[in-house]
């Protein structure tokens, strides 16, 4: 798997890392998501990112992965969800860092993100200097926002952090004009939401509001005839959203090795070739570019 510098802080990350929301279902047995987490570092997706709402995640990654902590750079996301503290106060966040530290049970957490929340409290300021307290107590190394839209930008903007996550996918391209403006200012840059929930598969929209809009947009495409053909779907997806312009890394989830080998195999095949890039873009282009409001 390529791997590539995270702008200026110092780590390493993989073209294609590991999200573990899914990891997070009870239903999973516990075997299964031991296997499945340490597959993945077998497979070089030495990133894993993970966050408070993600169920059983934290805790598994914690339970499995803590002897192989010194081979791959660990992902949160903090400011919500901590009993007995307002949401989104300077006293949620340390406390939320403290929390994740020991259900991942690790001293130093790489990548700790604020949770998309939004531009208001960023410009409030108050998460962000717990967030940057943290670090100075070395209880992470960089701190970052997760988020898209104008928060994204105002991220970006602060000087705030040192790393930014952000949605990327042939559905959803708005975060393609921040994501450069990121690196040149030698911010780390994940990328989420690669798979946009698949809607060329045919399966129906999850109850995520970002996935319902993704099927909604893609589906209007195909309908007005202006969706590009690809013999794989799943494949070009990948490859055009971790040879993005701006992004560093990309995440992708799943509970089924073979799956996850799969994407691992499709990404390290490379870019997507000049046809098919100009083809994406014609497609999305002829219907805006802003794509809040896409059809």
């Amino acid at each position: 798997m390529d791997q590539r510098a995270f702008g200026r802080t110092g780590l390493t990350v993989p073209a294609l890392g590991f999200g573990a929301m899914q990891l997070g279902d009870p239903r999973l047995h516990e075997d299964e998501a031991a296997d499945v987490l340490n597959g993945v570092l077998d497979l070089g997706l030495t990133l894993v990112d993970t966050a408070r709402s993600y169920g059983l995640s934290e805790e598994r990654i914690g339970r499995h992965l803590a002897r192989r902590r010194d081979e791959f750079v660990l992902s949160t996301k903090v400011g919500y969800g901590v009993d007995g503290v307002r949401d989104w106060t300077y006293e949620c966040v340390m406390a939320g860092v403290d929390a994740a530290r020991n259900r991942l049970r690790t001293d130093v957490i790489d990548v700790v993100h604020l949770h998309s929340c939004d531009i208001g409290l960023l410009r409030a300021g108050e998460v962000s200097r717990a967030l940057e307290r943290c670090r100075e107590l070395g209880k992470l190394r960089v701190a970052a926002y997760s988020g898209d839209d104008a928060a994204l930008g105002f991220a970006i903007e602060s000087g705030a952090f040192g790393s930014v996550q952000a949605s990327v996918n042939l559905c959803d391209q708005q975060s393609l004009e921040a994501l450069p403006n990121a690196q040149r200012r030698r911010l780390g840059t994940i990328a989420k939401r690669p798979l946009a929930g698949r809607p060329w598969a045919g399966s129906r929209p999850s109850l995520d509001a970002a996935e319902s809009e993704y099927h909604r947009r893609f589906r209007a495409l195909r309908e007005a005839g202006l969706a590009p053909d690809f013999a794989d779907w799943d494949a070009a997806a990948l490859r055009f959203a971790a040879y993005a312009p701006g992004v560093d890394c990309v995440i992708v989830g799943g509970t089924r090795l073979r799956h996850l080998e799969k994407n691992a195999a499709a990404v390290s095949s490379g870019p997507l070739g000049p046809e098919q890039e100009a083809a994406i873009r014609r497609a999305f282009a002829a219907v805006g570019t802003d794509w809040r409001g896409l059809i």
